[in-house]
């Protein structure tokens, strides 16, 4: 589904670049294209070592907490995308106006964006890009680009209880599931819960940290086709950058904390 929605992006752009929907504690809200590139707060950007397209890329913009005006700072936001991809965000880093900055960038239907990869769509026609992402240490899973939604929600510990660790559990294994609704969310599942549709459950019916031996775990998580090789491959790698160390031990730790719930609720 996801090739084909490619194919008719790249053959017919304009076809499904139109709005962007809103949907906020206000009320729901549909904004064009021609809306947003003539909004008072829109403005020229530069982005430097752009996520999506690996060099220097200049946008048409809108700062994001323009469009979430009335959000709390505890709230959760989904960036949801044309083919129905999932971004996980925080509102908190979206409202900020300082340090790292999220915008909207919009793609003018007559000044296209260059296609993602050969044979790709480009990352129109909405894509939500950081200046000064370091600042706040903003990932790569927090540039989701073909937005077409804007959604807050309450936190994803409301929504998917089964995701959340016990009451019990050590700081690391909760800085392990901030961690997992920072980098995993958008693919992934667990235990049933979420609205990733692209990757595996990564609990049911076994979580990685069991099948996985010794520490290829890690190797997995740093370099996938390291490991699983295939040209349709989709998980990136999570270099020391993105995850350091002492996070991927949180993470793992998470893993195995919720591994470990659910074998002790099994018969």
């Amino acid at each position: 589904m996801r090739a084909l929605l490619s194919l008719l992006l790249l053959l017919c752009p304009t076809v499904f670049a139109a709005d962007l929907t809103l949907e906020l504690p206000s009320g729901k809200r549909v904004l064009s294209s021609a809306q947003l590139l003539v909004n008072p707060q829109a403005k020229s950007i530069e982005i430097k070592d752009d996520v999506s397209y690996h060099r220097t890329m200049r946008y048409r913009a809108v700062p994001v907490a323009a469009l979430l005006e009335g959000v709390d700072a505890q709230a959760h936001i989904q960036a949801v995308a044309l083919d129905g991809f999932v971004a996980e965000l925080p509102a908190a880093p979206l409202l900020q106006i300082e340090g790292s900055r999220a915008w909207l960038a919009i793609e003018d239907s007559t000044k296209p964006w260059p296609p993602l990869a050969e044979g790709k769509p480009s990352a129109g026609p909405f894509y939500l890009v950081w200046t000064n992402p370091k600042a706040s240490g903003i990932a790569p899973e927090q540039w989701p680009f073909q937005v077409s939604t804007l959604r807050a929600l309450t936190s994803v510990a409301d929504r998917f209880p089964a995701l959340v660790p016990a009451k019990d559990a050590t700081a690391d294994v909760q800085a392990g599931f901030a961690l997992y609704q920072k980098h995993c969310m958008a693919c992934h599942r667990l235990n049933g819960a979420g609205d990733a549709q692209f990757g595996p459950d990564l609990n049911q019916p076994f979580s990685p940290t069991e099948y996985f031996a010794k520490d290829y775990l890690r190797t997995y998580i740093r370099d996938p086709q390291s490991l699983r090789k295939w040209p349709q491959a989709k998980m990136p790698g999570f270099s020391e950058e993105t995850l350091n160390e002492g996070e991927l031990d949180q993470l793992i730790e998470y893993f195995k904390h919720m591994a470990a719930l659910r074998q002790a609720m099994m018969p």
